[in-house]
């Protein structure tokens, strides 16, 4: 009779293996995922006009501008650098973030949801 519960060849080594390398990827990503969000991004537009830093966790820091943009006749144009340095900021934590998860899974993609 055959042995119940098992895999033949060995897979319960095997499954074990790739349970503990998917908890050390998963720590390592948690690791990661701290040591970003305790960075700054930062991101100018119009020519460096204005600043803005945001944190790794995706929050605005702070907002700088050069008094020659503040014009009280065109609002919208200070709107529109702001959005914009604000954007590229937050497409630079995503960019980080991206790269840093890449280099822990080793590029492996589609795993959006998955605890490794």
């Amino acid at each position: 009779m055959g042995k119940r519960g098992g895999f033949p060849g060995g897979m319960p080594g095997n499954m074990n293996n790739l349970m503990k390398q998917a908890q050390r990827m998963q720590r390592q990503m948690e690791e990661k995922t701290a040591e970003l969000e305790n960075q700054t991004y930062e991101a100018t537009a119009g020519g460096g006009v204005v600043t803005v830093t945001v944190s790794g966790k995706r929050e605005i820091l702070s907002v700088k501008m050069d008094p020659e943009v503040v014009d009280p006749e065109d609002i919208e144009m200070l709107e529109d650098l702001i959005v914009s340095a604000t954007n590229e900021a937050m497409r630079k934590v995503d960019e980080a973030s991206n790269a840093a998860m890449a280099g822990i899974t080793g590029g492996l993609g589609g795993m959006n949801g998955l605890p490794f």
